[in-house]
């Protein structure tokens, strides 16, 4: 019986702990009005912003909102989820109310953002005719707005139609300018900065806040590992002594990854850039760079085949990397800055413990936008047009890096994140900012994104990382460290022959990705399948073979 009784109350304590130490806040059953926002974002992000709105939309309106978050994983799945949702959308409007026949055809064309339309509908062809078709429409996915990701998955969006222009520029136009050159803060947001666009023309997406990238650390791992030097650049991550112990996201499942190795091969181009014009001062400038892309683009690849074999992992998540090195699971790891900078100062304030670190490599990251846009269709669009306009404006801009508790800052969580409007760096604004030594527009200056570099390869670059390092990272990783095993046996002359071996990326070389890769991969899916198929058997081999001589055979 006393045992019975000891169980119930024990029973009963674990029911009661919640309520006894929730915290008190109003609670909204409903609201008047809704906005529905997809997005990659965090926790304490959404928590923020639908806070933070609530309060600035009953300001203005008299009106309660709620806001109504849709997670489900990276920017690749929501670029999969719009795909699918205004496929199957467009097509009861093609079938059912224009009569119309479905055919593979029509489904490419309508999203197709490289078909142009003729002035006379009358000349169109069924593809211009789907297009049209589509651009004419209010076809919905459901929801209202993307919030959170890359550029270039933004741009992707907007191309295909599913991004829609906000009115943002007609009621704004003093938060917008052109160009501004870096290493000075603009009087607005531009469009155009060190090589980044901030903001789309026709306003279908506009940069929210800003993103670098850089190298996380822990500190006690390192010095177990013999490592004195915290890294301070990407190769710093080719270190044999992190075998294993590097957390990276599979690039595939984050554009933001993508980002961050993309950030490698422009470095490596630039570095070599200023190498061949140190060497070469009377050649031609355009025969420089288009030799640096090259070079700059295999040596580029090589890092990031190396920080692979290093590689503990590829997560499909990006808050795992920083949580892992966190604990010392990992010793260093790639991320997005706001996961870095967040992590550091939960730490931080959690236990006072300094192990945990953040770096963004010096001309080694751009620094980029991370939009926000209105998605065709979206059924909530006034309170949609209202949502972008808060996340843009002053008072939503200070929640990225205001620190908790200060005017007009963040209730919970500091968010670390650097943002877009210049309108926050203001000097009399810095004792409220979380990172008041960090000014984005002034560290921009030793980095400038070109585009005409890698752009047009950025799907290129997350699928040669999948099918080259992460489809065969067993074979890789072997290799690698049968190679630091040769090394540390002193058997040289068989890890250098094997690293050779390894590292011929050939296959992959700059002038194969344009003319053969390329179009194979933005061909059909059955292409892009069997090119995986070759290519992963290739490298493959190429790594199995790599072992056997390091280990002298």
């Amino acid at each position: 019986m006393k045992q019975n009784i000891l169980i119930g109350l024990a029973f009963f304590i674990v029911l009661a702990l919640p309520f006894l130490f929730r915290q008190e806040g109003p609670v909204v059953r409903s609201a008047d009005d809704t906005v529905v926002v997809i997005t990659p974002h965090a926790e304490s992000i959404r928590q923020e912003f639908a806070t933070g709105f609530a309060r600035w939309y009953q300001e203005r309106t008299g009106r309660s909102v709620r806001v109504d978050y849709r997670v489900i994983g990276g920017t690749s799945e929501i670029a999969r989820f719009l795909d699918s949702e205004y496929t199957n959308a467009f097509r009861l409007l093609w079938t059912n109310q224009m009569g119309e026949n479905w055919s593979s055809e029509v489904q490419a064309a309508f999203r197709d953002g490289n078909i142009t339309l003729p002035d006379d509908p009358a000349a169109d062809t069924l593809a211009q005719s789907a297009r049209r078709a589509f651009l004419a429409s209010t076809v919905s996915s459901g929801l209202d707005v993307f919030f959170g990701g890359g550029t270039y998955d933004f741009r992707q969006q907007a191309s295909r139609g599913f991004l829609v222009p906000a009115r943002l520029l007609e009621t704004h136009p003093d938060w917008f300018m052109e160009t501004a050159p870096p290493g000075e803060v603009p009087p607005a947001i531009p469009r155009l900065f060190a090589g980044e666009t901030f903001w789309d023309a026709e306003g279908r997406w506009f940069g929210a806040v800003l993103s670098s990238y850089g190298i996380i650390y822990n500190r006690n791992s390192l010095r177990r590992l013999g490592i004195e030097n915290e890294p301070r650049q990407w190769v710093d991550l080719t270190d044999p002594r992190l075998f294993r112990q590097v957390a990276v996201c599979d690039p595939t499942k984050s554009g933001s990854m993508t980002q961050a190795f993309e950030m490698i091969i422009q470095q490596q181009m630039q570095i070599r850039l200023n190498e061949l014009k140190a060497a070469y001062p009377d050649e031609p400038l355009a025969d420089l760079e288009a030799r640096a892309v090259s070079e700059g683009w295999m040596r580029g690849f090589q890092i990031i085949q190396i920080i692979s074999a290093n590689a503990r992992y590829f997560t499909e998540t990006s808050q795992k990397p920083n949580i892992d090195v966190a604990v010392g699971d990992c010793a260093v790891g790639m991320s997005i800055d706001f996961f870095g900078r967040f992590q550091q100062e939960n730490i931080l304030e959690r236990s006072g413990d300094p192990r945990f670190g953040f770096h963004t490599p010096e001309g080694g990251t751009t620094i980029s936008a991370d939009p926000i846009g209105i998605l065709r269709g979206a059924r909530n669009r006034e309170v949609a047009e209202a949502f972008v306009e808060f996340v843009i404006s002053p008072e939503g801009q200070r929640l990225w890096n205001f620190r908790v508790g200060t005017p007009g800052g963040p209730r919970t969580f500091a968010l670390r994140r650097p943002p877009i409007h210049p309108a926050i760096y203001v000097p009399e604004l810095n004792h409220y900012r979380s990172d008041a030594d960090f000014n984005p527009f002034i560290a921009a200056k030793g980095f400038e994104y070109r585009a005409d570099w890698t752009g047009r390869l950025f799907t290129e670059i997350r699928v040669l990382i999948r099918i080259c390092f992460i489809d065969v990272h067993n074979e890789l990783t072997n290799a690698w460290g049968a190679i630091i095993q040769a090394r540390n046996e002193g058997r040289h002359y068989d890890a250098d022959r094997a690293e050779a071996i390894l590292t011929d990326l050939s296959p992959i070389a700059l002038d194969r990705v344009v003319e053969e890769i390329r179009p194979r991969i933005r061909g059909t899916a059955i292409e892009e399948v069997r090119l995986a198929r070759e290519l992963s058997s290739v490298f493959r081999s190429q790594y199995r073979e790599a072992a056997r001589v390091a280990r002298g055979r």
